[in-house]
């Protein structure tokens, strides 16, 4: 039994080395250097090459390095009866609220306006607004939705959130399926996605939803880059429907140079960095899983393939 590692972001090795850090014996190789694809029974992955998984016969496990799996699905060469997961990391749901929280504030006091303004030189006092006057509506009531309203609520926000299915949490409101979008919607004076992406929810950022929102609404995506119907979203910012947003994820990554919203003053462009997992805090959660399967027991944090997370 052995580990490949493949991702395309130059972090191999880095990867590889943190393994090692903690578990010198263990048989864990990156797929650009020599190994027997035999021995494999799991592939540690993040956006990697299409049909890399075909080369591993003995494949019994499939693992996301963090907690996006929409690649994996978007691979049609993937064996198909091998288990997936995903990491679900307390540090990762953490900077997630950190990031969404820091954004939030900037907006309600005009921060980022003013960063402009300084470049400019210019001397513009502004109307700002607190925290009692808005309710955040988070789209997706998972580990990250529900980690971020327990970050936002003893702060004194109105939470509210909306999931595929009924779920009940304490101290605030989860509405779920089409019959409950609506009601979540007209509520979100800032709406938060943090959805996973299947195909129920690519493009659900898109006229129809968003002009359910408040007018003057304000769009944070930090979940993926295909939730936005990107082409859509300018529009609905210059009628004034919505007041801005800041995304940290695209269709396309790197975000390329001729995009409209680089250049667009009310569209705050991050590299999607909201949270990126740490090796330090998620190595030990994906080494337990190889030891699973080595034990023949279940596996932890498992991917439902019909739902797609």
């Amino acid at each position: 039994m052995a580990i490949v590692l493949i991702r395309q972001d130059g972090k191999l090795d880095l990867w590889k080395n943190a393994f090692l850090g903690q578990y010198p014996d263990l048989p864990v190789f990156h797929y650009e250097e020599p190994h027997s694809t035999e021995e494999v029974t799991m592939a540690i992955v993040w956006k990697h090459p299409e049909g890399s998984l075909t080369h591993y016969p003995n494949l019994q496990c499939i693992a996301s390095f963090g907690a996006g799996v929409d690649f994996i699905f978007e691979d049609n060469t993937r064996p198909k009866n091998v288990t997936i997961t995903r990491v679900i990391d307390p540090a990762l749901a953490a900077d997630m609220s950190e990031y969404v929280l820091g954004v939030i504030l900037m907006y309600l006091k005009n921060l980022d306006t003013y960063r402009q303004d300084q470049a400019n030189k210019s001397w513009r006092p502004k109307a700002y607004t607190r925290i009692a006057d808005h309710t955040i509506g988070i789209m997706g009531a998972g580990t990250l939705g529900i980690t971020l309203a327990n970050s936002l609520l003893p702060l004194g926000f109105k939470v509210v959130g909306w999931s595929r299915e009924a779920k009940e949490v304490e101290n605030f409101k989860i509405y779920h399926g089409q019959g409950g979008k609506t009601n979540f919607l007209r509520q979100s004076t800032i709406l938060v996605c943090l959805l996973p992406l299947t195909d129920a929810t690519k493009e659900i950022l898109d006229k129809e939803t968003l002009s359910q929102l408040p007018k003057g609404a304000y769009l944070i995506n930090v979940a993926r880059g295909g939730h936005l119907a990107e082409n859509q979203l300018i529009p609905l910012i210059d009628s004034g429907h919505l007041s801005g947003a800041c995304l940290d994820v695209f269709q396309q990554e790197p975000l390329e140079e001729g995009h409209p919203f680089w250049d667009h003053p009310k569209i705050k462009i991050t590299p999607h960095v909201a949270s990126v997992s740490d090796p330090a805090s998620v190595v030990h959660q994906l080494v337990e899983n190889y030891y699973r399967l080595e034990k023949k027991v279940p596996l932890v944090n498992t991917v439902d393939p019909s739902r797609g997370y």
